[in-house]
């Protein structure tokens, strides 16, 4: 049995206080846009020296990339959650669906748009791969079952099937502001990306 390693205090205020600057950046990001956002007004509501913002996150992208990160894990403990109950294909990608719902309730419209477009853009500051993703992840290892157990087309490959689904998840929230539409449209989404994984 591995020992757990208490922190020291140091190591626990750094953590409190770099809470404290992630909290107060998400605020003002909520009110005022990433681009428009100072920082100055950052490190007053944390209570914090301006040069201790860019200790803990050297851009306002980054602070955005700890959101995503977090948020990630999140949907992805609630989606391997639901898996553990569930088999079917057509729930789990429904699943994704309301999990990026819930995520763009947390985040508010603005912010969740914000987010999505760091993910997409090919100058992020951390590059990254699918396999960075969790929810991802999760994704391609129940179409692989799938497969694995004949539901799904033999030459249906896992990966791509699993991106693009999200990829046009994401591109509904991205462009319908209209729930009814919106819910008609993820449907829609959900029974093509079942037909174009179906056994023949």
């Amino acid at each position: 049995m591995t020992a757990q390693v208490k922190p020291t205090m140091r190591e626990s205020r750094r953590l409190q206080t770099r809470e404290r600057i992630l909290g107060a950046a998400i605020a003002e990001f909520k009110r005022s846009g990433t681009a428009a956002a100072e920082v100055s007004a950052i490190v007053t509501a944390a209570g914090v020296a301006h040069g201790t913002f860019y200790f803990h996150f050297p851009t306002k992208e980054h602070v955005l990339l700890e959101l995503e990160c977090r948020e990630e894990a999140r949907m992805a403990a609630e989606f391997a959650h639901f898996l553990d109950g569930t088999r079917e294909l057509a729930a789990a990608l429904t699943k994704i669906a309301e999990l990026v719902a819930g995520l763009e309730r947390r985040f508010g419209r603005a912010l969740f748009k914000e987010v999505l477009a760091l993910h997409f853009l090919p100058s992020r500051p951390e590059p990254d791969d699918w396999t960075d993703h969790p929810v991802i992840v999760l994704l391609v290892g129940e179409i692989e079952r799938a497969l694995g157990n004949g539901d799904a087309h033999p030459e249906a490959d896992a990966c791509y099937s699993a991106t693009f689904f999200l990829l046009g998840v994401y591109g509904v929230f991205c462009t319908t502001d209209d729930v009814a539409t919106r819910d008609a449209m993820l449907t829609k989404l959900v029974a093509s990306a079942l037909r174009g994984l179906e056994a023949r």
